[in-house]
């Protein structure tokens, strides 16, 4: 069974350990891995080393189904955008450079503005403008953790020109083109045509597969979601699908 002594002794070991004494871990640091996508897995690393090592404008280090860790270099006078993101909550840490961050409710008025330098922490609400601008003379470099995840799992812009090509790129959202979500999703349109076989009311089949849309793209599988949504209805947790079903 493990115990707390496993702790202290695995991956080093100590031959002074006696009972109520504090081990010491060595003090030479411990390579990093590579700077590549781990997430879903579980994972360490030393994030102010990764932040500093990282010199890509944006690079996802940990994506999860409901959380992401990317990793941020601005150039002196280069900024983030403006953007907005809607329904993800935002943290940013600067590891090193200065800069001056706005936040606001509307694009035009960034009306919260403050300095930040190395270890200051940025909170960003879901649903408000933001931008980042390095004002410093050296490279901005911070990390930043979005919940739920805001960009496709590997993700790696080497310029600010990158990240703002793959923004507009019509024939890719969340890492699959069009077709690729058709086919995705096709256990869901099988699912909701046996319900319309089987005469189920209109009503109650768009609340049912609107909200296994929105479960998938909360990163839910098509069959999870569908599971999810039944249960809701078969449990009572949701009266409403519950109601709807008997009209």
């Amino acid at each position: 069974m493990y115990s707390q002594n496993d702790m202290y002794q695995y991956p080093y070991q100590s031959n002074s350990m006696n009972e109520g004494s504090f081990y010491h871990y060595p003090s030479l640091p411990i390579p990093n891995p590579p700077l590549s996508d781990q997430g879903p897995n579980p994972f360490t690393i030393n994030i102010n080393q990764a932040t500093l090592q990282n010199t890509a404008f944006r690079r996802a280090l940990w994506t999860g189904s409901r959380l992401q860790v990317t990793l941020m270099c601005l150039n002196p006078g280069e900024d983030i955008g403006i953007e907005m993101h809607s329904d993800v909550d935002q943290f940013l840490r600067i590891e090193q450079g200065q800069g001056i961050v706005m936040m606001g409710k509307s694009k035009d008025q960034l009306d919260f503005r403050r300095m930040v330098m190395d270890d200051s922490a940025i909170l960003i609400p879901a649903g408000t403008w933001h931008n980042l601008v390095n004002t410093g003379s050296i490279p901005l470099k911070l990390y930043s953790i979005y919940a739920p995840p805001n960009h496709p799992r590997g993700t790696v812009h080497q310029t600010k020109a990158d990240a703002e090509a793959a923004h507009h790129e019509p024939d890719s959202v969340f890492g699959k083109t069009p077709d690729e979500w058709v086919m995705h999703t096709s256990y869901l349109v099988k699912e909701g045509l046996e319900d319309v076989r089987k005469g189920v009311n209109a009503l109650h089949i768009l609340q049912e597969f609107i909200l296994m849309g929105v479960l998938v793209g909360k990163g839910y599988t098509p069959e999870n979601a569908y599971k999810t949504v039944e249960d809701w209805e078969r449990t009572g947790k949701s009266k409403l699908l519950q109601q709807s079903k008997k009209l």
